[in-house]
């Protein structure tokens, strides 16, 4: 079973940016969308094919990112910009009628969701959203509407979930919820309520609670 969590916050709060400690050579980095990324790239290479080498992967779409998922043999698997995917799905979509496309949407996201929990043992996913808030305050991963929102409660498969916020000029990542957020995480697993903006902190972090041993590739 590999360790999934959940990592949300507005854009431009720094998710991306969190990635800039990981090791790229452990890391695979499907990005929804295609952007350059917000630190030095050093060992980071993006492939112009699904059968070149490099460690980040540029696509939206949900079977392959899925299939990249359980294929890939890196340690750390990272999606950036999740809910593009959905957006994406729904465009592509727009001129039908009826619901069946809310209801594929929610089944993409709910098979990504299964499969970050799926993976082999020690390999963790980390999955990165914007926020929606809705008319009560409460803030939550952004779908594309109620439609989607009614069936699926993204947060619900996650046992880590954070949310970057900007404390005192500090971009930072939440580790439990305010009472309006989904933010949550195992007790001890974290120093604090606030920790570093780094993916590769929380992922030690992570290592060292779950006590996971080194992921051996197939």
């Amino acid at each position: 079973m590999s360790i999934a969590c959940l990592v949300l916050g507005n854009s431009g709060s720094g998710k991306s940016f969190s990635l800039r400690n990981l090791d790229p050579a452990n890391t695979i980095l499907i990005q929804c969308i295609k952007k350059p990324l917000p630190f030095r790239t050093t060992g980071w290479k993006t492939r112009s094919s699904i059968t070149d080498k490099g460690n980040v992967i540029q696509t939206d779409d949900p079977v392959l990112i899925e299939k990249i998922m359980r294929q890939s043999k890196h340690e750390v698997v990272v999606i950036d910009d999740f809910q593009a995917m959905m957006v994406n799905m729904l465009m592509v979509r727009s001129s039908e009628k009826g619901y069946d496309k809310f209801t594929d949407i929610g089944k993409a996201a709910f098979n990504i969701f299964n499969a970050a929990g799926d993976l082999a043992v020690n390999r963790r996913v980390y999955i990165m959203a914007h926020t929606q808030t809705d008319e009560l305050g409460n803030i939550r991963l952004k779908t594309v509407g109620k439609l989607v929102d009614a069936t699926l409660v993204p947060e619900g498969y996650f046992t880590t979930v954070l949310r970057t916020e900007l404390v005192n000029g500090s971009y930072l990542f939440s580790t439990q919820t305010n009472g309006q957020d989904c933010c949550k995480s195992p007790p001890e697993m974290f120093e604090d309520t606030h920790i570093a903006n780094d993916l590769a902190e929380v992922d030690k972090c992570i290592y060292k609670f779950y006590d996971l041993q080194q992921y051996q590739q197939a």
